[in-house]
């Protein structure tokens, strides 16, 4: 590529050099349909591997195509979002609108979004650097059972000489060599002991050892005075004074080499590379999902004839420097928002995309529609995707050793009645599928494993149909059990 080498960052790491086509692949695995959506979020998630690889002049200067996703509830927004951040491996924050308040009233204001990823990208990078250093933590974590099992030899007391009793207690006399010969000994004890350890000869074994004392519980504030904003941390503040405390428990070996390994692995992260990189990682790949955008639209307030609402428009007008570009401050720093990617998402059931303020709309310029889901979608739902629900369902039976088989006939029948109950009741899109087989397995579940004489479980269409039949065609059932 022409011009200078890009600059090492941390989050270049984050597609596995997936392309666009391979991201819709990888999204494929989980959600149904939705081709366009998926297509607009796998090109703008590679495009911030291409800035980032962009000659220094103009890599500050391509901004992110922020996205908004139109579409009723259950046809999968939120999903393609959590499975992107998953793909990039950055940081991602998925927060409701209806949860902020305007600046100045009682509530959450935007600000803490940054905050909140920034958090959570900390968390990420401490996590990395102490994979990294699990090995060492590990050595160290043995070391200190190791002299809890085998506690060191007790050191001479004052005012003894050659083992002559001097004052009260006592000495054993030993020849001048006898030290050295304890030590050796203690040694070779030790080493037989580390083999045992590592081999899992004293899993069980209990020992005692000191660990870190549960801290004080987090305390968080709202209010007009701006605590939130300033950063301030009150467990920190207070949780610290006069030391970390520990106290003594016991625990198998096993468990306290876990416990220990975490605690060496914390002490040998460096945590001021920790918050710079994890500052550069949201800077450069930090993505945030704004859920029910629409609910902060004003599009049902103008219909009633009210004068601005704080809780709506306020909350638009605090989002726009956020998702324009600015500067929040964190306890960690500075945190520059200006090519973090913003996906938005709303039913717009009763607003629409316009209704949002002009400027906000301005900096979402890639807007994709998402369909409602048909009877062949709910079938490929239940069948396809790894984590479907049907897949969900055989795992769980399979822990009390019984099978469950959902014939081909019995799964499109499922699907019928899902589409049937949302054009009858209300379409919650393929979260009906869960009250519907909650419902359909019911006795299934509840009669597993005592009153099971078979191994295996076959659900047919039949089945399907007995269980399910008389509460599809009443209505007021459909509307409170599915």
């Amino acid at each position: 590529m022409p011009g200078a080498p890009p600059r090492r960052l941390s989050p270049t790491r984050m597609l596995h050099e997936l392309t666009p086509r391979q991201i819709v692949a990888e999204l494929d695995k989980y959600i149904i349909g939705q081709n366009e959506a998926k297509k607009s979020v796998a090109i703008a998630l590679r495009n911030r591997w291409r800035r980032m690889n962009a000659p220094d002049e103009m890599r500050d200067e391509i901004m992110p195509n922020n996205i908004i996703m139109i579409g009723p509830t259950g046809v999968g927004k939120t999903e393609i979002a959590r499975r992107l951040a998953r793909l990039a491996d950055a940081p991602f924050i998925k927060v409701e609108a209806t949860k902020f308040t305007e600046v100045g009233y009682v509530g959450r204001d935007v600000d803490s979004i940054v905050r909140d990823l920034t958090d959570l990208a900390i968390g990420m990078l401490k996590a990395e650097q102490a994979e990294g250093v699990r090995e060492k933590a590990r050595r160290q974590a043995e070391e200190i059972v190791l002299d809890a099992l085998i506690p060191p030899s007790k050191p001479r007391r004052a005012g003894t000489e050659s083992g002559v009793l001097n004052g009260p207690g006592f000495v054993i006399q030993t020849p001048a060599e006898a030290p050295k010969d304890e030590d050796d000994l203690r040694e070779r004890t030790r080493d037989r002991f580390r083999e045992m350890l590592r081999d899992g000869a004293l899993d069980e074994r209990e020992v005692e050892i000191e660990v870190a004392a549960d801290g004080m519980p987090t305390l968080q504030m709202f209010g007009p005075m701006g605590l939130e904003e300033m950063g301030i941390n009150l467990q920190e503040m207070f949780g610290n004074l006069g030391g970390k405390k520990r106290k003594k428990r016991r625990m198998p070996v096993a468990e306290a080499v876990e416990a220990l390994t975490a605690e060496e692995a914390q002490k040998l992260i460096d945590m001021d590379a920790v918050q710079k990189d994890a500052i550069e990682r949201v800077q450069q790949a930090g993505i945030v999902f704004i859920d029910e955008i629409d609910k902060v639209a004003g599009g049902s307030r103008s219909s009633q004839g009210g004068g601005p609402d704080v809780s709506r428009e306020g909350v638009q007008r605090d989002l726009l420097p956020i998702v324009e570009g600015s500067t929040v401050m964190t306890k960690y720093g500075p945190v520059k928002t200006d090519h973090i990617l913003f996906i938005a998402s709303g039913a717009f059931h009763v607003s629409k995309p316009s209704d949002l303020i002009p400027e906000l709309q301005g900096r979402f310029p890639i807007r994709v529609e998402l369909d409602n889901l048909t009877e062949a979608d709910f079938y490929q739902i239940l069948t396809v995707p790894k984590n479907a629900l049907l897949k969900q369902y055989e795992a769980l039976l399979a822990t009390e050793g019984v099978a469950i088989e959902f014939s081909d006939g019995a799964v499109r029948e499922i699907a019928r009645i899902a589409q049937q109950v949302n054009e009858e009741v209300e379409n919650i899109g393929a979260r009906r599928l869960h009250t519907i087989l909650t419902t359909l397995l019911e006795e299934i579940l509840f009669s597993v494993p005592e009153a099971q004489e078979d191994d295996t479980i076959t659900v047919d269409d039949t089945y399907v149909r007995d269980r399910l039949q008389a509460v599809v065609e009443n209505r007021d059932l459909s509307q409170y059990i599915l």
